[in-house]
């Protein structure tokens, strides 16, 4: 049988035909992408004279195919792993990093790119092509290319031990989520729990074939309703503890060795190349710049919403003590009395929403919304493979009815999906010879499952969540750039969230809502009134929940931006770092670091911090569309333009300026978030 992967794809758009690749398939298919690209890189060593064109823009073009079969393999093994994919991935990860180190520590390659670099102040960019240049020359810079052997040969040493340990911390953590299994057998013992809730449960544990009983696994849209809405404290507590000691039992799959060689890799890398940390490293390349940056603007976010917080702690306690003489308010209390509050300050019940939101009806909403603001057309196509029969594949059109993207949509939990929701690529957009080679884009969440009786009903979270992942979409989606580097979520990564923070603001629109919210059973719109208590509720507790996010990124930046490699005690390290931020009593056996996916297996270690810095963004930018009216159609446009469509072409604060006509103010996030004195 034929090789797919060693080929272009034939299908529609040019599309991976996933039904017909095994996991055999992939290495043969990367040992020959590897030898294509260096062939690519030593073509471009021998001009004789190197130019823009025949060196930087060159090298960008390399390794197409490389970046197409790397993006299809890694994408496979979040959304729809296994043990032989995982295998691979710890024999693929090395070959790749080795092949990004050839390339980087390339001496001579180097040479041809600074000699370039040199003279741009006398050739003619444009803003890409000038962007392009800095960024490809620092690229090299920051990954050792100034090294001497010795070091260059200690960074590649580096770099393949932490492609290893990123990989094995993520198959921990999924490993962990997939062997737990909590079943209950007397419903009594389910008081609270919403009717779809039980019904989710009782699915779950006939799958699993405990049919008769009711099953909880750690994934979100198991776990969650039980902390939120179960009178039982025991089992909110097992829930609690289960999810909260994922990789630190000490076991096979405990994560805290790897955390420490993780961290202390990632600063002697730092060091390696000269700067005093991790963070310093990252940071340089980023909106924020620096350390001291990124600390003070998190300490100045937590003097304004610590005594919020302590106020929202108090009165959750305070109804805990009153309802159930509960004296002491654990972490595991705190979801579930603090939605009784909720009802009880504003009326409102997250499980009165779910029937207005049946997933149908919100994908229709946010295609809707797309379709206000930026003029797109979903079609959705069934001869486009997909991975798993629950991805829907769609056409995507613009508003002059050109072809703008696939779209591939993912929505529900299974045993080879990592938790959480992302926003991925399985290829991206560039210009190439006259030709606009379209994006394929894809969303992966893990949503409440449809039951016997019911649809996929989603909380009002998960609304939000399926359109802040589709704001990174249409970043994607609408990239119009020439180089594939620079094009769509290509970009600094603090800045990355605005357009996926900024979509979840029409969640709160009773204009946006009115366009899906309706009823599954009578198709009866979302009462005004409904409406008006989501806004009402939009800032409870939020000084809890900033101090929260808070605490994440001060963890993050603490384990990057100082020498971590010291650390004896995970717990210890972080009852420390986040004693700043800790109302609720210590519980020695938990970990947040452990399962802490973000920073330890994806990209934002030392950026973190970056979904609260884009909220000052997306505060201020959504503060013009509500001056403007929500659907402003000069508004949209300009966002598209100078945000969506750009990319990383330019520096983000000429963008961001471009599109609001000044630099961003934190007024408005203060504002929105209750945090500022008479709000």
């Amino acid at each position: 049988m034929s090789n797919p992967l060693l080929s272009s794809f034939t299908g529609p758009f040019n599309t991976a035909p996933f039904p017909e690749i095994s996991t055999a398939h992939f290495q043969p298919a990367f040992l020959a992408a590897i030898e294509e690209a260096k062939k690519e890189i030593e073509a471009i060593k021998t001009v004789s004279l190197p130019s823009f064109e025949n060196t930087v823009e060159a090298l960008e073009k390399s390794g197409k195919h490389l970046g197409i079969l790397s993006a299809l393999f890694f994408n496979l093994n979040s959304a729809e792993t296994n043990d032989e994919l995982q295998g691979l991935a710890r024999v693929i990860s090395p070959l790749l990093t080795a092949h990004a180190n050839d390339v980087l520590l390339d001496q001579e390659l180097f040479q041809r790119i600074a000699q370039v670099y040199e003279q741009k102040e006398s050739l003619s960019f444009t803003a890409e092509q000038s962007t392009l240049l800095e960024k490809t020359y620092k690229s090299f810079v920051r990954n050792g290319a100034q090294l001497g052997e010795a070091d260059a040969e200690t960074l590649r040493e580096i770099d393949q031990e932490l492609a290893q340990l990123n990989l094995q911390f993520g198959e921990h953590v999924l490993a962990e989520t997939n062997r737990f299994l909590h079943l209950v057998n007397q419903k009594s013992e389910l008081e609270g729990l919403p009717q779809g809730a039980l019904e989710a449960a009782a699915q779950l544990a006939e799958e699993k074939g405990h049919a008769g009983n009711w099953a909880f696994s750690l994934d979100y849209p198991s776990y969650i309703p039980v902390m939120t809405y179960a009178k039982n404290r025991d089992l909110r507590k097992t829930l609690f503890m289960a999810f909260n000691t994922k990789c630190a039992k000490g076991d096979e799959l405990d994560n805290q060795d790897i955390i420490k060689q993780l961290v202390s890799l990632r600063h002697r890398r730092a060091k390696l190349l000269g700067y005093e940390s991790h963070s310093h490293f990252t940071l340089e390349e980023r909106m924020a710049k620096s350390p001291g940056t990124v600390f003070e603007f998190l300490n100045s976010l937590l003097e304004k919403a610590k005594p919020k917080a302590k106020l929202d702690v108090q009165e959750v306690a305070e109804l805990a003590k009153k309802l159930d003489q509960l004296e002491v308010l654990e972490k595991w209390d705190f979801a579930y009395y603090s939605e009784l509050l909720k009802k009880e300050k504003y009326a409102f019940d997250e499980e009165e929403l779910r029937p207005y939101f049946s997933l149908e009806n919100v994908i229709s909403g946010v295609f809707a919304t797309a379709s206000r603001l930026f003029g797109l057309r979903f079609v959705p196509n069934s001869e486009i493979p997909v991975y798993h029969p629950e991805v829907t594949a769609y056409e995507v059109y613009d508003r002059e009815n050109q072809f703008l993207s696939v779209f591939y949509a993912d929505f529900f939990p299974r045993p080879g999906k990592r938790n959480g929701a992302w926003m991925t690529s399985y290829r991206g957009q560039y210009k190439e010879s006259g030709t606009d080679h379209r994006p394929h884009i894809s969303i992966v969440c893990n949503f409440t499952k449809p039951t016997k009786s019911s649809p996929s009903l989603l909380t009002f979270n998960e609304v939000t969540t399926l359109f802040h992942e589709f704001g990174h979409a249409l970043h994607g989606m609408l990239a119009r750039g020439v180089y594939e580097s620079l094009s769509g979520t290509s970009v600094f990564w603090d800045f990355v969230e605005l357009p996926s923070q900024i979509f979840e603001n029409w969640c709160y629109e009773k204009e946006c809502l009115d366009l899906f919210a309706r009823h599954y059973q009578t198709g009866e719109p979302i009462p005004a009134a409904l409406v008006e208590k989501i806004k009402k509720a939009a800032n409870f507790q939020q000084g809890y929940m900033t101090l929260r996010q808070l605490s994440f990124a001060l963890l993050d930046m603490a384990y990057h931006s100082q020498d971590s490699s010291q650390i004896e005690d995970i717990k210890t390290f972080e009852k420390e770092v986040l004693k700043a931020t800790e109302l609720l009593p210590s519980i020695e056996t938990t970990r947040i670091s452990t399962s802490f996916s973000h920073i330890f297996q994806g990209g934002y270690a030392s950026g973190y911090y970056s979904y609260k810095w884009a909220e000052v963004l997306d505060a201020d930018a959504f503060e013009l569309f509500q001056e403007k009216g929500v659907f402003d159609s000069h508004t949209a446009i300009s966002f598209e333009k100078n945000i969506l469509s750009a990319g990383g072409t330019e520096h983000p604060s000429l963008l961001y300026a471009r599109f609001r006509g000044r630099e961003p103010k934190p007024d408005a996030l203060l504002k929105r978030s209750g945090l500022v004195v008479g709000n």
